[in-house]
């Protein structure tokens, strides 16, 4: 009796070990996944706050800077725009002062002109895309001048890019390293049990009828771990965002979930893919190799 509880405790132990290394190597994946997510959302909230200011001729009528604010409203590389009075620019001025600026001036008038600030799309915040809308802008005797930080632009550009290429080359090696650990986790449990798939092929149990019990095991081992490594992510987002609130700013939870999902989806592909190729090499080994 002491010797099969210990044989029970010895599998239920081989098992809780083979499901706590999936959870864990599904963590991790969950965990870049999550860092590409919010590495990708960060990206687009720094390029959507990126913009001009077109700046309008003095003598310019409200009617027709508010025509051009709504044609620029429905370009599909405008995100938002706002309209900025003389009025407005002065007010801003002296908040940023300090101080009143028209009390400088005396009886000078208001020297600000008029302007639209425009923000774009993050798929079309480049240099390319302003140059272009820049042009077009200028063609339009109401417009004075155009200004833009042309630099920065390509710097937030150029350091998206080569951080997106990093993390793609990143995650495809993290995706190899997992499937390769998860696999041969599932190997080892299944080499514990070769000689129970011996056993059921000599009483004439056919391959098919073998597999099915594995593959389950292999697919329920991948359900929980992706449940075990849900679970972790969670409470890494929420101590996140208990410590650091202004990550809800690029927090998306439609693709949050999909990665939960995912990691659970992925989980049980694995396992039970894992496992039939596991068990290929036992239904086709000599009882010599059984030994090796």
């Amino acid at each position: 009796m002491s010797e099969k509880s210990s044989n029970k405790r010895r599998v239920a132990g081989s098992y809780f070990m083979s499901l706590m290394s999936i959870a864990l190597v599904l963590f991790l994946l969950g965990m870049f996944a999550l860092l590409m997510m919010h590495a990708q959302k960060l990206s687009n909230h720094l390029k959507e706050n990126i913009g001009f200011e077109v700046v309008m001729n003095s003598n310019v009528k409200e009617d027709n800077i508010l025509k051009l604010q709504k044609q620029l409203d429905a370009m599909p590389a405008v995100k938002s725009t706002e309209y900025i009075t003389k009025e407005e620019a002065i007010r801003r001025l002296s908040e940023d002062l300090g101080e009143d600026f028209l009390q400088w001036l005396g009886n000078e008038e208001n020297p600000l002109l008029p302007s639209i600030d425009v923000r774009f799309n993050a798929d079309y915040a480049n240099n390319d895309s302003i140059t272009a809308l820049k042009a077009q802008l200028l063609k339009n005797n109401n417009v004075k001048e155009i200004y833009y930080q042309k630099s920065l632009v390509g710097l937030i550009d150029q350091n998206v890019n080569r951080i997106g290429i990093a993390l793609m080359v990143a995650s495809l090696v993290l995706l190899i390293i997992a499937i390769t650990l998860i696999r041969n986790t599932i190997r080892l449990s299944i080499y514990s049990k070769r000689f129970l798939v011996r056993s059921m092929q000599l009483v004439g149990a056919t391959p098919a009828y073998i597999r099915r019990p594995f593959i389950r095991s292999g697919v329920l081992q991948g359900f929980f771990g992706g449940l075990i490594a849900d679970a972790f992510l969670a409470l890494l987002l929420y101590g996140l965002t208990k410590r650091l609130p202004e990550l809800t700013i690029v927090q998306d939870y439609t693709i949050i979930i999909c990665i939960f999902v995912g990691i659970i989806v992925l989980g049980m592909l694995l396992g039970g893919l894992s496992t039939r190729l596991a068990l290929r090499k036992y239904l086709h080994a000599d009882v010599d190799q059984l030994y090796a």
